[in-house]
């Protein structure tokens, strides 16, 4: 029941969810001097903060250690008897959590911080803790969150959330999904020691990235004993005395101590009284929004994960920015979507810009087509570090203008060249523009500039 109203005139802005989208709108809003409110129902941070990019990206490099261990007796490093202990790692990792917690609290010093779950129930209220606040305006900032199909035994298993906090490293472990957050957290449990399975029911993993990257990062998963099945289901899960028992779609049995699924992420928008108050939502329960981020409803908007568009980290502290710069900065932005780069910290890593050879193959196929240009070498660490492994790039170019349409490779270092590769391409760098530049030698970046 709700007990009372209160604040009804004083905030220009309420912000549900205080994610990265959320926090930046709330902050900036502040700055202007608007009078903000944002609604958290667990810590300020959100999923990248506190449940994705961040605390994952942690474990990857804690997982790299092992790639670099072995490398280094083929630099003459003397290695003797070295164990990881997967409960101090979770431990500095919590701590590492705890302190960004208090950076993100820090950056809303300007606006009232509320503890609770925060529901829309009129164009200008919100219902959080029994109370009903107002505002002229309101943002829903709220992401994404895991997905679990309905399968038998589907309680027996753990999501990526879960999987960031696991008391113990799993001997073994299947992991179900073909997309970045299997991928990545198939190459930190095999790094680390653990006996993984990539269960996966399309034909190609990593679907929408360049057929080739797809084809390449699954051989190096099978070089590095990461077992893929792809085309194959998981049809149920039962508990048996060895282990999680997996009944695959061929008919197949896997034992393992742990099943993760990583089957993708929906719009975290159950409870917020979308339907109640006549808001637009989409087939996957998406908030329908317009280049302004705003919603059917003319005072209430939507950034973020929870519009279903690109769901990455920078896109919505980007349209946190525009959101606020627009409605209480007096500008008129428009957030821009094209060319934007993305990384998946697979092991090795991954590193994309543009578009990939299919759509480029379909969109130029009527203006000259295009050219690709690729190379697959080596890195110049492993002639003495002796991992089977190797770096592959690929750029497509415009027949017509020569310009560069996408980038894609792999290894330890292309999220690094990519970032700066996507300036280029938002430049409209072309082909000729990369062959005059210099190379930095000896680098994989210098590849870029000496492709044939």
């Amino acid at each position: 029941m709700i007990n009372k109203t209160i604040n009804t005139k004083d905030y220009d802005l309420i912000v549900i969810g205080a994610g990265s989208g959320g926090v930046r709108a709330a902050r900036i809003a502040a700055n202007y001097g608007a009078k903000v409110a944002i609604i958290e129902s667990v810590r300020v941070g959100g999923t990248c903060v506190l449940r994705g990019c961040v605390p994952k990206k942690l474990l990857v490099y804690g997982s790299h250690i092992a790639h670099e261990i072995e490398d280094a007796v083929g630099f003459g490093w003397d290695i003797g008897s070295i164990k990881h202990n997967w409960s101090k790692l979770i431990k500095l990792k919590d701590n590492e959590l705890d302190r960004l917690n208090n950076i993100y609290l820090n950056l809303l010093s300007k606006v009232i911080i509320i503890n609770g779950f925060g529901k829309i129930v009129g164009n200008n209220e919100v219902e959080v803790n029994g109370n009903i606040i107002k505002a002229k305006t309101i943002l829903i900032a709220v992401g994404g969150k895991t997905y679990f199909p309905k399968l038998e035994g589907i309680e027996l298993c753990i999501n990526s959330d879960q999987a960031l906090d696991l008391k113990t490293l799993p001997r073994s472990i299947i992991i179900n999904g073909g997309g970045y957050i299997a991928l990545e957290f198939a190459g930190i449990f095999a790094s680390l020691g653990s006996k993984v399975t990539l269960v996966y029911r399309g034909k190609n993993i990593l679907r929408g990235f360049d057929q080739d990257i797809s084809n390449f990062i699954k051989e190096e998963y099978i070089k590095n004993n990461i077992q893929v099945l792809t085309e194959t289901k998981i049809n149920s899960i039962f508990k048996t005395h060895k282990g999680l028992s997996v009944i695959l779609s061929d008919g197949q049995e896997i034992i393992s101590n742990e099943v993760m699924f990583a089957t993708g992420r929906v719009p975290n928008i159950n409870g917020l009284g979308l339907n109640e108050i006549g808001i637009k939502t989409g087939d996957v329960g998406e908030i329908i929004v317009d280049d302004k981020n705003q919603t059917n409803i003319q005072n209430i908007y939507a950034i973020g994960d929870v519009t279903n568009r690109i769901n990455l980290t920078p896109v919505a502290i980007a349209e946190g920015q525009v959101f606020s710069d627009n409605l209480f900065g007096g500008m008129n932005k428009i957030c821009d979507y094209e060319n934007v780069a993305s990384a998946v910290f697979s092991q090795p890593a991954i590193g994309v810009v543009g578009l990939n050879e299919l759509e480029a193959n379909k969109l130029y196929a009527e203006d000259g087509g295009i050219d690709i240009y690729k190379t697959l070498f080596k890195p110049m660490k492993q002639t003495l570090g002796g991992r089977d492994t190797k770096i592959f790039i690929k750029m497509i170019v415009s027949k017509k203008d020569n310009k560069v349409l996408g980038i894609h490779g792999i290894g330890d270092d292309m999220p690094e060249i990519i970032q700066i590769c996507s300036v280029a391409i938002k430049a409209g760098a072309t082909k000729s523009d990369f062959d005059n530049t210099m190379g930095i030698h000896p680098t994989t970046a210098e590849e870029l500039v000496t492709l044939k």
